[in-house]
């Protein structure tokens, strides 16, 4: 019989398995032979899990905190891909190649993840279909992340990519009442993700505020008319419907 911390250590596995996203819904034995292939690791904030072009361990499983995965280019600028949190799964990308991990991957506050081992995981994968087919989902959806940050880099400037940002996140983009948007990154993420830098995107936020666009209170931004949102970046991309 497992000691009490083993079991309790043991559980706590199961259940941040149990209720992320991937793997929600899997019957115990499966989630039992997942834990199986599972270690834990705790960061300190600022640590590197991974730098690009290292040999793949297997894919991350976050527990609690947040973990920013960026890469960064020749010029040195950080460009961040994602900002993942507690039931969030990254880097299963490299399962299936041989190329190491694609990015860098660092904690932004103390945080726990799940490393879930590639080789037994493969293993895994050849006798339970159902999880190949919860791989193909997952990296469809941070596929469907990556399409909408190029969309934004690929705008013209920062109010642009700043409103676009904005618009993804209200549910009704024509409302007319104020959404809440909560801003779980800091400013300097957000700036990163947005390709520019903390002091642009704050006069960009300020401007926002000044048009009576935005409110910005703490932790949280409050598009108070969506549609107005939605008719400034018409007329930013030189639309006129």
């Amino acid at each position: 019989m497992p000691a009490p911390a083993e079991a309790l250590k043991h559980a706590a596995v199961v259940h941040t398995l149990r209720t992320s996203q991937l793997f929600s819904g899997l019957p115990m034995a499966d989630l039992e032979a997942i834990s199986a292939l599972v270690s834990s690791k705790s960061l300190d904030k600022g640590s590197y899990l991974f730098h690009e072009g290292d040999p793949s361990s297997g894919f991350y499983l976050v527990q609690r905190g947040a973990v920013n995965v960026h890469r960064v280019n020749a010029a040195g600028k950080e460009q961040v891909i994602h900002v993942f949190r507690a039931g969030d799964t990254f880097a299963e990308v490299s399962l299936v190649t041989p190329d190491g991990y694609p990015a860098e991957a660092r904690a932004i506050e103390p945080s726990q993840v799940l490393l879930v081992q590639k080789a037994g995981f493969l293993a895994l994968l050849r006798h339970r279909p159902e999880l190949a087919l919860r791989m193909l989902a997952s990296m469809s959806s941070h596929l469907r992340v990556l399409v909408a940050q190029l969309e934004d880099l690929t705008l013209k400037d920062v109010e642009t990519r700043l409103a676009n940002w904005l618009l993804r996140r209200c549910p009704d983009s024509a409302a007319a009442g104020p959404v809440a948007i909560e801003l779980k990154t800091t400013k300097r993420v957000l700036a990163a993700e947005l390709g520019t830098v903390s002091e642009t995107l704050s006069r960009t936020l300020a401007k926002f505020r000044g048009q009576g666009l935005l409110e910005v209170k703490a932790g949280t931004l409050v598009v108070r008319e969506p549609r107005q949102l939605r008719a400034l970046l018409r007329r930013h991309l030189g639309e006129t419907a």
